[in-house]
């Protein structure tokens, strides 16, 4: 039995905050804003993860009133959702996103990122896709006021 779900995530881009993608520090002049690390790769991911399994979302799970969560690594999140769904006897089978930004340019860096979240989800590499592209200019992220992620996830059953 598969299961799909599905998430967009978007942060806004502030000026000392560290930039944080899927559990990589990105070279950048802005980070995201977030009660967490705002890594808003990793969170899109999560939601999806959860999403397939009818698990919520990482507000849900993981709220921005709770000190507990003030600037914690999403990857340690991320870790938190696989106990999640190996509690439910699921596991990612793959996992697909695609990162939405004007700036920074940031191809040389998906190996590692695709590399970090492979290990993060016990998966091999190859069934990680990291996708980039821009806006063109158009709105949020065209206007370099955030990076918005739609990631996609299969799950299946353990």
């Amino acid at each position: 039995m598969y299961r799909i779900g599905q998430s967009t995530d978007i942060h806004q881009l502030v000026e000392n905050r560290k930039l944080i993608l899927g559990g990589v520090e990105i070279p950048h002049d802005k980070g995201l804003l977030g009660h967490s690390d705002a890594d808003v790769l990793t969170h899109a991911i999560m939601d999806a993860l959860l999403s397939s399994a009818s698990l919520r979302d990482i507000g849900y799970h993981f709220s921005d009133k709770d000190q507990q969560y003030k600037d914690i690594s999403s990857m340690v999140l991320l870790e938190r959702v696989m106990e999640m769904l190996k509690e439910k006897g699921l596991k990612p089978l793959n996992v697909s996103a695609v990162v939405m930004a004007e700036k920074p340019k940031m191809s040389k860096y998906v190996p590692e990122i695709t590399k970090s979240l492979a290990k993060a989800l016990n998966l091999n590499e190859s069934v990680v896709g990291i996708t980039l592209t821009t806006l063109e200019g158009i709105g949020i992220v065209g206007r370099e006021e955030g990076i918005c992620v739609y990631a996609t996830a299969t799950l299946v059953k353990i």
